[in-house]
């Protein structure tokens, strides 16, 4: 059913900006043509296209975050240099937060309460991956309009709190009672309208962010547990949009239609296929040669052996002889015409869970056993990611490489589980910061390769983007007091 909510609506509106946006929003930008007045506008008419940037935001970032934790590499190997993510910057500055604003005074003004809730999951969503991407960001002066032309960057701290307060103000509007007889429907690219999914995503997404600050000491392993407990119960719940056969799915325009027109396109890194063909973790069963899950999202040259590309490493595979030989699937689970983007998902939900629960039980990156609670989440989240993929996981999840047992179960186990299930999802970028590119946490890991060695941060790895020369022209004075290189760690780091 959800597969119907496809990313036509948004298509169709995707052009909705608020008319006075050269007046409202926070860029000083000439209005397009065909945009609609405000007051023209229904509430309902401006939830698809924020959907539908939110989405596509979360897709640019990861154009050169998934690169950063070699998920895949540029064609022929190449690894990414610094990054500005202005595409990410433009969507949510640009598209989100300006009409994000307008539903909020709608919203107000009608009492409309469950389109505001749904309204401050969406925006502690994009602040999310805003300052995680940048650090500091602009928010309680970013759509100030004239009264505020050049606003302040709150601090990652600041914007955090903020994240929290959207979110468990949107979980208590869905809890209360909505009169305003305003209801969302398939505009709602993602649930159809269904505000208890809504609310369990708002309770997962606070979890995901819990998470980030436990090395900050502001929340518990058991804090996140907590919430959790609330959040996602099946794959039912995943925050996904599905695209078209009209309104085709990006990564299969970037990785197979640019592939076949013979245009630039990406390859699939090592770091990944070394996680899922038994080099890493040897499969001890004999009844497996890879991982199920990397034929749906990879494809190699016929032959038996899967080699992804060395980061930077010219073309070469890991043993340093021959050249890799996997790329991106034609007709794979994020790579079909009529693919989704996918946010959030119950299986990511499960693995939050275990490493919550390991941490909970004392656990480290180098500590071995666990309790029930951390290993059944585990192994649920290996089941949930296989179903949700279509593969079948039965003897991959019984093989002695994966069915470990709570006391052979450690840190590395769990988030080389979720960082195979994330794949193409920028929280991956987060995982990394978050356990300092260890290769304690994720095994063999190395720093890209430097053909280069006189490249800029050669030897370094990339932890934030610097902020987009868009901005640095309309903001100077505030872009420059708060931009450090992408090589500092963020705040929660």
């Amino acid at each position: 059913m959800m597969k119907k909510l496809i990313v036509k609506t948004t298509i169709i509106i995707a052009l909705i900006i608020v008319a006075t946006a050269c007046n409202d929003s926070y860029f000083d930008v000439n209005t397009p043509s065909a945009t609609a007045d405000v007051e023209e506008l229904r509430i309902n008419d401006l939830l698809a296209p924020i959907i539908h940037s939110t989405m596509e935001g979360q897709r640019s970032a990861e154009l050169t975050f998934g690169n950063y934790v070699q998920n895949f590499v540029g064609q022929g190997g190449t690894a990414s240099g610094e990054t500005t993510a202005s595409g990410l910057w433009s969507q949510v500055y640009l598209y989100i937060l300006p009409n994000i604003k307008v539903i909020k005074e709608k919203a107000e003004e009608k009492g409309a309460i469950h389109y505001a809730a749904v309204a401050d999951i969406l925006t502690a969503i994009n602040l999310g991956i805003a300052t995680d991407t940048w650090n500091n960001i602009p928010y309680s002066e970013a759509n100030s309009g004239q009264d505020i032309l050049f606003p302040k960057f709150d601090t990652q701290e600041q914007v955090y709190t903020s994240i929290f307060t959207l979110l468990d103000s949107a979980i208590a509007n869905l809890k209360s009672t909505d009169n305003s007889g305003i209801f969302l429907g398939n505009e709602d690219l993602i649930y159809d309208g269904d505000l208890d999914k809504w609310q369990r995503a708002a309770y997962t997404i606070k979890a995901r962010y819990q998470l980030h600050l436990i090395n900050k000491g502001l929340f518990t392993a058991n804090d996140v547990l907590t919430t959790l407990a609330n959040g996602f119960t099946s794959n039912d719940d995943d925050f996904k949009m599905f695209y078209d056969d009209k309104n085709i799915n990006p990564w299969y325009s970037q990785e197979v239609l640019a592939r076949n027109t013979g245009n630039f396109h990406n390859d699939i890194a090592s770091q990944m296929v070394s996680s899922m063909n038994g080099d890493y973790y040897p499969f001890q069963s004999g009844l497996l040669t890879i991982d199920p899950r990397l034929s749906v999202y990879a494809q190699n040259d016929g032959s038996s052996d899967w080699k992804g590309y060395v980061s930077g490493g010219g073309g070469l595979s890991p043993d340093g002889v021959t050249d890799g030989n996997v790329g991106f699937v034609a007709d794979g689970y994020y790579t079909s015409i009529d693919s989704p983007l996918l946010l959030i998902s119950y299986a990511e939900a499960m693995f939050i869970k275990a490493e919550a629960a390991f941490l909970a039980n004392g656990g480290t990156s180098i500590s071995t056993g666990t309790n029930t609670t951390a290993y059944t989440a585990y192994i649920n989240g290996i089941s949930a990611s296989m179903n949700m993929y279509g593969v079948d996981g039965v003897n991959y999840i019984a093989d002695g490489s994966v069915n470990v047992g709570e006391t052979g179960l450690m840190l590395n186990h769990i988030m080389k589980e979720k960082y195979i299930h994330n794949f193409l999802n920028p929280e991956t970028f987060v995982d990394f910061r978050r356990y300092n590119f260890s290769d304690n946490v994720f095994k063999g890991l190395k720093i890209r390769e430097e053909i280069d060695t006189a490249s800029d941060y050669a030897g370094e790895w990339f932890r934030r983007a610097t902020y987009p020369s868009t901005e640095l022209n309309r903001n100077k004075d505030n872009v420059e007091a708060n931009q450090q290189t992408p090589v500092t760690k963020v705040w929660w780091e």
